[in-house]
């Protein structure tokens, strides 16, 4: 820093020093208010390059692991709807092995079993109409036959792409693949051939697995949350300013502000006392 005896008066080195000193304090102080007012402390690149460019990589990070979360849900909502959909239909078996048993009964005449075996026509059918309205988004989850196209979606579940969980249904839940027999072709001749048994069990396994599933995206959901959190924190530290710290700095930086316009005004009166020489 220059200084000056004061008695050149063409160039007032204090003034300037003064005005220099004046300028850096608003400069400071705009930087501390600025904090203040955003709550960031790294406001551009400029503040800080290396960490403006961690603190994007992370926000990019955070807001990838929330999108997962969200697939997540979609992905429990999936299994969700075909859970509801396999329990009715093993609620549906369960009324139709009752009816076989009924069916099996020697003091039943012909019309009696032929009753029977209508209702679990009726039962099939409703299968079939459970197997075709249950849907997600539009897609139906469920096939028909062993040869039909079983669903199968991926759904990424973590930060990285290579995170993904399928979602299938390999269950053919048609009354013909169920059962051995189409809805409607039930007779009280065939009623006791019926597959109900191997059909529950196909059906109670695919349901065993849906809840296998939910218990891992619950897992999923959870570790993807705490993760969420911990990247924010990272974040926090990083870009966000410490509201306290930057109060008394700006503080400091009012009273420096003063102090400096007084003594800018001090040295521009300062040459005026060499006026007496010419008196």
């Amino acid at each position: 820093m220059a200084y000056s005896t004061g008695s050149r008066i063409n160039t007032n080195i204090a003034a300037y020093n003064a005005l220099n000193a004046l300028d850096n304090v608003n400069r400071d102080m705009s930087v501390h208010q600025l904090r203040l007012s955003t709550g960031k402390k790294i406001n551009s690149a400029s503040d800080d390059a290396s960490g403006y460019v961690i603190s994007k990589k992370m926000d990019g990070q955070i807001k990838s692991l929330q999108a997962a979360v969200d697939n997540v849900g979609d992905a429990q909502s999936t299994l969700g709807v075909a859970e509801g959909g396999y329990q009715t239909i093993a609620d549906l078996l369960t009324q139709i092995k009752q009816d076989q048993t009924r069916a099996n009964n020697g003091a039943f005449g012909a019309d009696e079993k032929a009753a029977i075996a209508s209702e679990v026509n009726q039962f099939m059918s409703e299968i079939d109409d459970i197997n075709t309205q249950t849907q997600f988004n539009g897609t139906a989850l469920f096939k028909s036959t062993t040869a039909s196209t079983a669903y199968s979606q991926n759904f990424q579940v973590g930060a990285s792409s290579n995170d993904t969980m399928t979602v299938a249904f390999n269950t053919a839940t048609g009354s013909n693949a169920l059962l051995g027999v189409a809805a409607g072709s039930v007779t009280s001749a065939n009623i006791a051939n019926l597959t109900v048994d191997k059909a529950l069990a196909s059906v109670n396994a695919a349901i065993g697995d849906i809840g296998a599933q939910e218990n891992r995206l619950t897992t999923k959901e959870a570790n993807l949350n705490t993760a969420i959190t911990n990247t924010q924190a990272a974040e926090s530290r990083i870009m966000d300013a410490d509201v306290a710290s930057e109060q008394i700095a700006s503080v400091k930086d009012q009273i420096l502000q003063q102090t400096a316009t007084a003594q800018l005004a001090q040295a521009n009166q300062s040459p005026q006392v060499f006026l007496s020489l010419f008196k």
